[in-house]
């Protein structure tokens, strides 16, 4: 069976490539797909709910708690946990309820299913049948449909800098925003990054480009906070000032 029936597997794992349990995972999906094996049900299963516990782990806070509070979570309840976190139902459209809630109902036929004939998942009688190719690409792409869903509305979600896992990369408009308006007190060209540098033994010199908004977020995430809310008071000044006549009576 060819990776073409997890197109938004792939692409989600390829998003979270630094979550190691999660590729090992995806390796495994794609060695029975391959192989033609059953347990690409349970691999399959797995990877939905590794991408649920992603998504509720990047909004999960002591003030807004999102983890599923079951000393056994079902497959269910970290999807429903994941659609609270990425606030999916909160919308007044009934008909994207809808569909929301089919998203769960696929997760519970991949659940039952796996629970039933995965080969990795519990001790099965030894001379039950394999399953038609057709069993294992509907689990398939019921998994992958479930997490390109949630993949997607990650994506444009916003995170918090503080807490997030995501690379600097992740949030290009705040560092647009924290680089245009906050300085660094170094060597830097018009234009260019600031450019930091190092003292090495013997007098010599190691300098490295590098841009405010990276430094902040590899070193600082409290103070990148804090820069990106001074630059955001600072653009709002100079938007009412641009346009004074736009504020309201």
């Amino acid at each position: 069976m060819s990776l073409d029936w997890c197109p938004g597997i792939r692409e989600a794992c390829a998003h979270w490539r630094d979550a190691p349990m999660l590729q090992q995972t995806f390796e495994a999906l794609e060695r029975t797909l391959e192989q033609d094996n059953d347990a690409c049900i349970d691999c399959a299963k797995s990877v939905v709910e590794a991408v649920c516990r992603v998504v509720v782990e990047s909004f999960h806070t002591q003030q807004a708690p999102l983890r599923p509070t079951q000393e056994t979570p079902s497959l269910s309840d970290w999807l429903s946990a994941a659609v609270r976190a990425l606030k999916l139902g909160d919308v007044r459209d009934e008909k994207f309820k809808k569909l929301v809630s089919s998203h769960h109902k696929l997760a519970d036929a991949l659940n039952e299913l796996r629970n039933k004939a995965g080969p990795a998942s519990h001790g099965k009688d030894p001379y039950l049948e394999r399953l038609a190719a057709h069993h294992r690409r509907t689990a398939v792409l019921a998994a992958d449909a479930i997490v390109a869903f949630l993949h997607k509305a990650y994506l444009d979600a916003q995170l918090d800098p503080i807490s997030s896992r995501e690379p600097w990369e992740r949030f290009a408009a705040d560092n647009a925003l924290i680089d245009a308006h906050v300085g660094l007190a170094v060597d830097a060209e018009d234009g260019d990054a600031p450019t930091l540098r190092f003292l090495l033994p013997g007098g010599d010199e190691l300098p490295i480009n590098i841009e405010v908004s990276r430094l902040l977020y590899l070193l600082d995430r409290d103070a990148y906070v804090e820069a990106l809310n001074a630059a955001r008071g600072v653009a709002t000044s100079a938007v009412a000032s641009a346009d004074p006549q736009g504020a309201p009576a």
